[in-house]
C-alpha cells in the first residue's frame, strides 16, 4: 500500500474530473471519493420525499442520512441508509436540481463533515468535487483544478446520455451545464473556484490518458519532494 496523501481534484461538470479521479485512484491504489454523488444522493431523496422547496427539511435530511460510497471495478456505488441509489442519482431531474440543493449552507456543512471523516483514514485519498481544495481539504498534498470548454463539456455529457438511451437535445444539455456553472460559481457558500495553489489543467483538447498522466506526474513530483513512497499499478 502506498503512503498517505490527499489529492484534491476540482472542476465544473463535464471537465473530466470523475473519470480522471477514478483512474488516478486506481493507479495509486488510493481511496476514491466522489463528493458530487453525495449531493446527488440528498437531491434524489429530497425529490422522492417532495421537500425540494423546504431548505430546513433538506438540511435535516443531509445531517441524518447515512451515505456510503464504494468503488469497485471502476464504478462508484452509492447507498443511502443501506439502500442502493446508484442509478437513480444520475437522472435528469437530479441533474436539474442538484446545484440548488448544493448551495444550501447547512447541507454543505453536513456533507463536508462526512467527506472529511471519509478522507481522514490512514490511507491515500483521491477526492473530487467543486470545493475540495478550498474547503474540504485546504491542506491537501496536491490540488488539481480541471477546466474545459463549454462545447466540449456539452459534447461529453450528450454522449453519456445517448449511451444510456436518454433522449435529450444538445441545446438542453448545454443550457443545463451553463446554469449549473452559474449557480456553482456564484453561491455564497463554498463556490466553485480554483484554490490559489492548485494546478490548472485544460482538458478540452487532451485525451483522458493524457489528463491522467499529467495529474500523476504532478503527484509524483510532490511525493518526491515530501519523500513519500508511491507504488503505481
Amino acid at each position: 500500500m502506498s503512503e498517505r496523501m490527499v489529492i484534491a481534484i476540482d472542476g465544473p461538470a463535464g471537465s473530466g474530473k470523475s473519470t480522471s479521479a477514478k483512474l488516478v485512484a486506481q493507479k495509486l491504489n488510493f481511496l476514491y471519493i466522489d463528493t458530487g454523488a453525495m449531493y446527488r444522493a440528498i437531491t434524489f431523496l429530497a425529490i422522492k420525499k417532495n421537500i425540494l422547496s423546504d431548505k430546513a427539511k433538506i438540511s435535516e435530511l443531509a445531517e441524518k442520512t447515512d451515505i456510503e460510497l464504494t468503488f469497485e471495478n471502476g464504478k462508484t456505488s452509492v447507498k443511502a441508509n443501506n439502500i442502493d441509489i446508484t442509478e437513480e442519482i444520475r437522472s435528469q431531474v437530479v441533474n436539474e436540481n442538484v446545484s440548488d440543493v448544493s448551495k444550501i449552507e447547512e447541507v454543505r456543512a453536513a456533507l463536508v463533515k462526512k467527506q472529511q471523516k471519509m478522507g481522514s483514514k490512514d490511507i491515500g485519498v483521491v477526492m473530487e468535487g467543486r470545493d475540495i481544495g478550498t474547503v474540504v481539504f485546504p491542506n491537501a498534498d496536491v490540488k488539481i483544478f480541471l477546466t474545459c470548454s463549454i462545447d466540449e463539456r456539452t459534447n461529453r455529457r450528450f454522449k453519456e446520455f445517448a449511451e444510456k438511451g436518454k433522449a435529450v437535445s444538445e441545446t438542453f444539455v448545454k443550457n443545463n451545464l451553463l446554469e449549473r456553472d452559474r449557480i456553482d460559481s456564484t453561491r455564497d457558500i463554498s463556490p466553485l473556484m480554483k484554490a490559489p495553489d492548485a494546478v490548472e489543467i485544460d482538458t478540452s483538447d487532451i485525451t483522458i490518458e493524457e489528463q491522467v498522466n499529467r495529474i500523476l506526474e504532478i503527484i509524483k513530483t510532490t511525493a518526491n519532494k515530501k519523500k513519500i513512497n508511491l507504488e503505481l499499478k
